[in-house]
């Protein structure tokens, strides 16, 4: 196997599970697809590698950054503390392994629930709020992810004329 074939290969399967970790945080998405731009550059075939990973790094810096501030924001005017947050995303770590596929999420709703009702004391502020960082981070991941899959196919575009 040459060299070419191997970061191709690293390329696509590195931006692949980039994709997927941006739809399950467990993995740091965007970095992961960047790395496999990053190690087509250098070590493929192509050109144009250095082009895909110049393309694909903006697009991942501004679908990140996009959805770091669009998300902030939107918490900020809800004023939603961070603890909660930081309460679902460890349920949802604990769900991951308590209930493998679906876990995650699940968890990260109960947890997210949790802390919001112990925090106002009221179950139906708690949805409210609840419903709302969830609707602001399913924005943010859909952003990012929208950017990462188009930096992915970039990505491909420069691996598939290479050869």
């Amino acid at each position: 196997m040459t060299a070419e074939v191997v970061a191709a290969v690293a390329a696509i399967v590195l931006s692949l599970v980039g994709l997927a970790g941006i739809v399950f945080p467990v993995l740091p998405g965007s970095i992961l697809v960047g790395a496999g731009a990053l190690a087509w550059a250098i070590w493929g075939a192509s050109s144009w590698g250095w082009v895909a990973f110049g393309v694909a790094a903006f697009l991942l810096i501004i679908g990140a950054g996009s959805s770091w501030l669009l998300t902030g924001r939107s918490l900020q005017l809800r004023k939603v503390p961070k603890w909660p947050i930081t309460v679902g995303i460890l349920a949802g770590i604990v769900g991951m392994f308590v209930l493998p596929g679906f876990g995650l999420p699940i968890g990260f709703v109960i947890g997210l629930l949790a802390a919001e009702w112990y925090r106002m004391r009221d179950l139906r502020q708690a949805w409210a709020t609840s419903w709302a960082t969830m609707k602001a981070l399913g924005v943010g991941i859909l952003i990012e992810l929208g950017c990462a899959m188009l930096a992915t196919g970039v990505i491909a575009v420069s691996v598939l004329t290479a050869w």
